[in-house]
């Protein structure tokens, strides 16, 4: 295949596997009842809401999510991957995902009304262990599948 081709399909595609790995965590959490009152993908749809001054479909924080998990996400870990320490895509993606989670707890979360980590979700730090657990799923099999699509690798 051809490197170019390989530069725009790799990232898109370990990154919707980092994302449907995301999506299933997500129904888990639903399933479970795992923090009822943490509701990132509400507290998005109403901060959308507030910009657009009108409702917003619930499908669109989901269809933001996979957007932004495939394609801008993907192609920042493409553009990251050779920086990021370790040899072994598990390892670069928990790198990746940490620093995610770090830029999500202080800027996501305040965006969304929800302060520094979610601390102010009233919830304690649960909110900020569940969202590590959230962006290290994501960022684990975003760096396992990048590796194993690795043309170079076989």
């Amino acid at each position: 295949m051809a490197a170019g081709l390989d530069r725009l399909w790799r990232p898109v595609v370990a990154g919707l596997c980092g994302t449907a790995a995301h999506t299933v965590l997500m129904a888990l959490k639903s399933w479970a009842h795992w923090l009822p009152g943490f509701t990132p993908y509400k507290d998005l749809q109403a901060m959308l809401a507030g910009l657009v001054g009108t409702s917003v479909p619930a499908a669109v924080p989901w269809v933001l999510s996979y957007f932004n998990g495939s394609v801008v996400l993907g192609f920042l870990y493409r553009a990251m991957h050779r920086r990021l320490p370790g040899r072994e895509g598990a390892v670069k993606g928990a790198v990746f995902g940490f620093l995610g989670w770090i830029a999500m707890g202080l800027i996501a979360f305040p965006l969304l009304g929800r302060g520094l980590f979610a601390t102010q979700a009233g919830l304690g730090l649960e909110p900020a262990f569940f969202t590590l657990l959230m962006m290290l799923t994501y960022s684990i099999v975003l760096g396992i599948a990048y590796a194993a699509l690795d043309p170079d690798r076989h």
